[in-house]
């Protein structure tokens, strides 16, 4: 009989033991789930807030070129503008494009400052972690400038006596008389 007490203990204890080590695994399984879910939280949140960080870099990088091409158009209407008063000189109609010029610039001045003033909320948001814009990673590269396909646009139209084609009809008239009186 003794021999039959000893291999009921031995299989108790190798019992006990794999219990325990079940125990201890199953202990570690959810000491490893704590761990992963806590390790999924923190690297959704640095990956929230490295969008973040991205979308306020460019909000600023627009931001910057909306200032840096504004600064850029000021001078070239003023000297734009300077060039067509004398022009108005010789042809009076010139008038009529420094008036255009003129509300072109004061409609850009009028809407520039809410624009940015815009772009500044919608970073303070996006810092507040209240909203993230979709934009682009690509904001940073300035897209190439497209023409509209409508050649009638008022901003593509110059008046008539502004046309080259008239000028050059001008000139091939003023040619021709010469031509024929030599």
């Amino acid at each position: 009989m003794f021999g039959k007490d000893d291999l009921v203990d031995h299989l108790s204890r190798d019992l006990d033991r794999a219990r325990g080590r079940r125990d201890a695994l199953a202990s570690e399984a959810t000491t490893l789930t704590a761990q992963i879910a806590e390790i999924e939280a923190r690297l959704s949140e640095e990956k929230k807030k490295r969008e973040r960080e991205r979308v306020l870099g460019e909000i600023e990088a627009i931001k910057t070129r909306i200032m840096q091409a504004a600064g850029a158009f000021a001078p070239v209407v003023d000297g734009l503008s300077r060039a067509i008063e004398q022009a108005t000189a010789v042809v009076p109609e010139a008038r009529e494009l420094n008036s255009f010029l003129v509300s072109v610039a004061s409609e850009i001045d009028s809407v520039l400052d809410p624009l940015l003033r815009e772009l500044d909320q919608r970073a303070d948001a996006v810092r507040a972690g209240q909203a993230v814009p979709d934009l682009p990673s690509s904001a940073n590269e300035a897209p190439p400038v497209e023409l509209p396909n409508d050649t009638n646009e008022r901003l593509l139209r110059f008046p008539a006596w502004l046309s080259r084609d008239k000028e050059a009809d001008k000139t091939e008239t003023a040619e021709s008389p010469r031509s024929t009186a030599a």
